[in-house]
């Protein structure tokens, strides 16, 4: 995610300067915006000795501003990005959403600047030129030269550029060094409704929404997270949506068309998904194709009268968890509750008041927190950070959610 140096004043201005353009064809007397066409990179320190990525902690970057960008006669701040290129060349820059970019000879840094000094984070700077040269772990070179420009351009209010110029290229003599380049997380969505947890279609994570979950031998794209996710479980009919986020809306969502089985995309004037018939069911969404399908789940799973969570932290007792699944009618399945643990602490999720259903495992981090596929009789979990969790449990599939509050 790119961190940007907001100014509502550029924001402002830079919106103005487009807007002054737009009127030059109706009066050829009004002020224009005045575009510069140069600036000089300065050549950094040390550029000809080899900067070890690995052992420095930035690179600085200093460059004389243009001739300011101005309207009115009063100045419109630029935005700069520092970009880089292995082969000396600027033709095609790396794309980060595209499915190839073997063709990309340049990559833009994802930090901006405001001012005429930059300093570079060399874990940036070695993590660009990983993605940029497509290098595995045994690829790296001992030594690259790094051709080094910035662009200069000014950004309206929804930060679209306008009017780039370019500094002249420098070059840097480096020793760049591996980084794990770590996966996007799996794209999460969220059940809520008349048939989900209390039925109330409040926003409480738990008690009034429960996430979908991850499938142990699906696979997620690795730049989006994108893939299939489902969740199994009991619906009595009285009807539900899927929100692709908890904060934005309403904006991302599934709901259903003229019927069941009809299901539309991000359509506020979708109706609730309503199955033909109570029972269990099984809702998978695959995020990449944007199919969704509600289909019958075969077999009746055994519902328990309660869940706990169990541990180092209590003396391996119970913690009672709470059935999500509330609503007059429900058949629960899923459980959660909100604990607090430090570091090193180990858990297990347990049928309460016996050792005779027991899901351990291992983590799988996210941003958030962590999940797990758990396995009947596992390792316990271990908590490698401390801090407060919101666990949530489906005793059919066994995933074990944990999200750090």
């Amino acid at each position: 995610m790119k961190r940007i140096y907001r100014n509502a004043m550029l924001a402002i201005m830079a919106v103005a300067a487009l807007s002054f353009m737009g009127c030059k064809d109706d009066n050829e007397s009004n002020p224009t915006l005045t575009q510069p066409t140069q600036f000089v990179l300065n050549n950094p320190a040390l550029a000809d000795a080899h900067i070890d990525l690995a052992k420095s902690e930035t690179i600085e970057l200093t460059w004389s501003q243009p001739t300011p960008y101005t309207n009115y006669n009063a100045p419109v701040t630029p935005t700069y990005t520092v970009q880089l290129s292995t082969k000396g060349s600027f033709t095609t820059e790396y794309d980060a959403d595209a499915e190839d970019n073997s063709a990309a000879d340049y990559i833009s840094l994802d930090e901006t600047y405001s001012s005429g000094v930059a300093n570079v984070s060399t874990a940036t700077f070695a993590r660009a030129l990983e993605q940029l040269n497509l290098w595995e772990e045994d690829q790296v070179p001992s030594t690259q030269k790094v051709s080094v420009r910035v662009k200069s351009a000014i950004r309206d209010a929804s930060f679209a550029e306008y009017y780039p110029i370019y500094s002249n290229v420098v070059n840097i003599n480096t020793v760049p060094y591996y980084v794990a380049l770590k996966a996007a997380d799996p794209e999460f969505w969220w059940l809520i409704g008349s048939d989900i947890c209390d039925g109330s279609w409040g926003g409480d994570k738990g008690k009034c929404v429960i996430p979908m979950q991850t499938i142990s031998d699906a696979e997620y794209d690795k730049k989006t997270g994108q893939g299939e996710i489902q969740w199994i479980g009991y619906l009595a009919g009285n009807g539900f949506k899927l929100r692709g986020s908890m904060d934005d809306n309403w904006a991302t969502q599934w709901g259903q068309g003229d019927s069941f089985g009809s299901f539309v995309k991000n359509d506020g004037g979708s109706g609730n998904i309503t199955v033909p018939k109570a029972g269990y069911y099984t809702i998978s969404l695959n995020t990449k194709t944007d199919k969704l399908s509600i289909e019958p789940y075969d077999g009746t799973p055994k519902a328990y009268d309660g869940m706990a969570i169990s541990g180092s932290f209590n003396g391996w007792s119970d913690e009672p968890m709470s059935p999500c699944f509330t609503f007059d009618g429900a058949v629960n399945h899923d459980w959660y509750i909100t604990h607090t643990f430090a570091a090193g602490d180990e858990v297990k999720i347990k049928q309460a008041g016996s050792w005779d259903f027991n899901k351990g495992g291992s983590f799988i981090e996210t941003a958030d927190g962590m999940y797990v596929y758990g396995v009947s009789g596992g390792d316990n979990l271990l908590i490698g950070e401390e801090g407060t969790y919101l666990i949530i449990f489906n005793d059919i599939t066994g995933y074990i959610r944990f999200i750090k509050q």
